[in-house]
């Protein structure tokens, strides 16, 4: 029998997770929320992009969308310029009865050591009072900084140090919010935006750096923060808008787990909006975009991934990698005790089913 499911939210990673779940057989979608007043009232075919009529129309209410019972919700809306906000939406979810899968809010992919306890309770006693569990992740933070090096480190005879890498074009993704407010891109150096306000990197990719330390057996010293920001050699426009001569056009940033003094654990990113700027920092292994992972030890490995899409660019790709990471997921969210639960409590493969999919058709 397919699973019942509510799906929130229809931007770049939720409209992907949409279609996913309109398509796949092993999904009934039976609700759609939107935050948009000009979605409200459309057919969810029509909001992921298909042909499909789906007899389920978007609604602004999420009360009355959980009035339909479903045994997990994709919850895609947008939490790094409104944590409180998503952190009270998954309550409400999870005290509902509601499994939730989600790419957001980005700590709780593994809040231990950067959330409150106040802050965590909540969540969990939601979970242990409905029999219910929740899972957040996406591409990074997400499978290419835990699945991805825990499977390659796994035939390792040691490991010195384990470097996980982004490095991408983003002048084709059009999320405004993340660019500007979050990155900051085209504003002039050196006024940072919320991502490089101290502490605020290690906070968000520090819960990758702690997951990584729990599942290799071990507890992280200090978490430190670098970044670096390039100008516009001229203005230019992307998909997100306008970036102005001296305005940011490529930024760099690295957080690093040290444990001794010695950086063990590393997330590299490398976000350019043209190609040409910064030669000197790493280049991608795929026009466009790519992910590394690079381990140091016995024996050393790097290991590169190139997503693409019949149906999109790179970072299309990217996004889509993160949505299937998390639509997939669910039947053993499910099938999980209660809790906030990491990848460290799911099955190493949560893809049964993805080529039942394919043979059906």
């Amino acid at each position: 029998m397919a699973i019942r499911v509510l799906h929130v939210a229809t931007g770049n990673v939720g409209r992907i997770a949409l279609s996913q779940l309109i398509e796949d057989p092993r999904f009934d979608l039976v609700g759609l929320v939107v935050s948009n007043p000009e979605k409200v009232g459309k057919d969810a075919g029509a909001l992921a992009g298909l042909d499909a009529v789906t007899g389920v129309t978007a609604t602004d209410d999420l009360d009355g969308a959980l009035a339909a019972r479903p045994e997990c919700t994709v919850y895609c809306a947008l939490g790094d310029t409104r944590l409180f906000e998503a952190l009270d939406d998954v309550q409400k979810i999870l005290a509902s009865g509601s499994n939730v899968v989600a790419s957001s809010p980005v700590p709780l992919v593994y809040p231990w050591g950067l959330l409150p306890d106040r802050m965590i309770d909540p969540i969990e006693d939601a979970c242990r009072a409905s029999g219910v569990s929740i899972f957040v992740t996406g591409v990074d933070p997400g499978w290419v900084n835990d699945l991805l090096p825990f499977a390659i480190a796994s035939t390792c005879q040691r490991v010195e140090q384990v470097r996980c890498s982004e490095i991408a074009d983003y002048a084709s993704y059009d999320g405004g919010p993340v660019m500007f407010d979050v990155m900051g891109f085209g504003r002039p150096v050196g006024d940072l935006p919320m991502l490089f306000k101290p502490g605020i990197l290690a906070a968000a990719w520090g819960v990758s750096l702690r997951l990584l330390a729990k599942g290799f057996g071990f507890e992280l010293d200090e978490i430190t923060e670098w970044f670096e920001q390039e100008p516009a050699p001229e203005a230019f426009d992307v998909a997100a808008g306008h970036i102005p001569e001296g305005g940011v056009a490529a930024v760099r940033f690295q957080i690093r787990g040290l444990v001794g003094g010695k950086e063990v654990l590393v997330v590299d990113h490398t976000t350019r909006l043209r190609g040409d700027l910064r030669p000197d920092w790493p280049q991608p292994a795929q026009d466009g975009g790519s992910y590394r992972v690079e381990i140091v030890g016995e024996p050393s490995y790097r290991v590169d991934v190139c997503p693409t899409s019949a149906k999109g660019d790179h970072n299309y790709a990217a996004i889509a990698a993160g949505a299937g990471r998390i639509v997939n997921s669910i039947p053993d969210v499910i099938a999980a005790p209660p809790g906030l639960r990491t990848p460290l409590d799911l099955p190493f493969n949560t893809a049964r089913g993805v080529f039942a999919t394919a043979l059906a058709d």
